[in-house]
């Protein structure tokens, strides 16, 4: 299961665990996103307040960055650092470095406005290199109509980085 986290226009996914809060909070983004505003706190972590309560499974983590944490069953935990507590565990950003995921969660800058939302699924079952011969597809199986300026991409099957 995946979710997208989006701050100021930027969006990162999110792997989630399976357990009763995700399925939870799965359940109520396919209804609509959530909106959130999330703050610093102990120069580790943004945390703010879900606006409902999600069941809890909690267990004394160490947490890393990147993880996403459920507390005291209506707040959510996003981390840029570490914390040892008692917490359920939600999933992890995918981010590339920790100064992208620092960045990405305006560490230290105060107040932000997060957004939780559905991952889009590309519903693509299978297929075959021999029908796709020369066809360019962003990573979300999209197929582009022309060359892109930069980013990465599947050719012919395989990982294209321009």
């Amino acid at each position: 299961m995946k979710i997208n986290i989006t701050i100021d226009g930027k969006t990162l996914p999110v792997n989630l665990v399976d357990n009763e809060a995700t399925r939870a909070l799965v359940a109520a983004l396919q209804k609509s996103p959530i909106n959130y505003e999330a703050d610093d706190y102990g120069g580790f972590e943004k945390v703010g307040g879900l606006g409902r309560s999600l069941p809890t499974s909690n267990q004394q983590i160490t947490t890393e960055a990147g993880d996403v944490i459920l507390y005291s069953g209506n707040q959510i935990v996003l981390f840029y650092g570490s914390n040892s507590w008692s917490y359920t565990r939600l999933g992890r950003i995918q981010y590339t470095t920790l100064d992208e995921l620092k960045s990405f969660l305006k560490a230290g800058q105060g107040r932000i406005s997060v957004v939780l939302s559905v991952a889009e699924h590309t519903n693509i079952k299978a297929t075959s290199a021999t029908e796709h011969e020369g066809k360019l597809y962003a990573l979300n199986g999209t197929e582009l109509k022309q060359e892109p300026a930069r980013g990465v991409y599947i050719k012919n099957g395989k990982k294209y980085i321009k």
